[in-house]
């Protein structure tokens, strides 16, 4: 059996709960071998008291948290997990914290023997102060981002617009686009976009006793209701998107996909385009199989 590969998962989970969803994924694959969490984007000490609180419940408390930089008066937006958190501080968690999520990224690449596999389902902006404090990291590692919209947008069939993640900091994307990584590999809206979970594989998650399905659960029913970009009333019957558990499925696995290598670019107001200038990237751009993707995560995150 093939050694676990070394990851280090870099997010801004507590917007969208896809982030969550993602890191139950995330500890649910045995290909994977996760070293460190990083938190990046506004209010990063409320996404690292997610994170751990998250890890204390599923009993992986052996995972560092590192926090990314935030202003001094982040605001209360984009906040919409923050009931799940009350009363938990990064002081309870009997795991590691590392104050300077930066460093501890650069730290955990140039410290392992083995190549790192860096999923990013957040902008960037961690990653992009990494690379620039030290370059070194991108030849030890592999990338694999939910980043962009190449074909199509947030809708199936619909045009390309600028995705969230690119959008929010342009610069950063640039910046990974431009690193040399070992594999530079990125699931745009035109597959993640596609991942709901609903039917049996929606039903075997929400009335499963496995901790880390309900610890799931009680955070989707936290942020639908909450959330302002759309109307989530359907949290008994299906989950919302998934964009994000599509990079961590990339970082082990891509046979219910077709890859292709394009040239990428960003224009300033985030919309991902195919420049013959651009960066070289590896783009899953279409599913083969999402129904067995679908099966095998509702599985995964039930133990099944």
């Amino acid at each position: 059996m093939k050694s676990a590969i070394p990851v280090i998962l870099d997010t801004d989970i507590g917007s969208d709960v896809d982030d969550t969803w993602a890191l139950g994924h995330l500890l649910r694959c045995p290909e994977l071998d996760l070293r460190l969490v990083t938190v990046g984007t506004g209010d990063t000490p409320y996404r690292a008291r997610l994170t751990a609180k998250f890890l204390e419940a599923v009993g992986r408390a052996d995972v560092p948290v590192g926090i990314g930089p935030h202003p001094e008066d982040p605001g209360t937006g984009h906040q919409h997990q923050l009931p799940w958190v009350k009363g938990y501080s990064l002081d309870d968690y009997a795991g590691t914290v590392r104050e300077d999520g930066v460093e501890a990224m650069i730290d955990t690449i140039l410290g392992s023997k083995e190549t790192v596999t860096l999923i990013a389902i957040g902008p960037a902006v961690n990653i992009r102060l990494a690379l620039e404090r030290e370059p070194r990291i991108a030849e030890r590692c592999r990338f694999v981002g939910m980043f962009g919209s190449v074909r199509e947008g947030y809708a199936a069939g619909s045009p390309p617009e600028p995705e969230t993640n690119v959008r929010l900091d342009v610069p950063a994307f640039r910046a990974v686009l431009a690193a040399p990584w070992q594999d530079l590999l990125l699931t745009p809206l035109d597959t993640c976009g596609r991942v709901v979970l609903d039917g049996e594989d929606y039903r075997r998650v929400r009335d499963s006793s496995d901790p880390l399905c309900r610890a799931i659960m009680e955070n989707y029913r936290v942020w639908a209701p909450r959330v302002p970009w759309m109307k989530c009333n359907f949290v008994e019957e299906r989950s919302s998107t998934l964009f994000d558990c599509v990079a961590v499925w990339l970082a082990y696995a891509e046979d219910w996909v077709e890859i292709e290598t394009l040239r990428l670019a960003s224009t300033d107001d985030g919309l991902t385009v195919e420049d013959p200038a651009g960066q070289p990237a590896r783009v899953a751009l279409r599913w083969q199989d999402l129904a067995a993707f679908k099966r095998d995560l509702a599985e995964r995150l039930t133990g099944g």
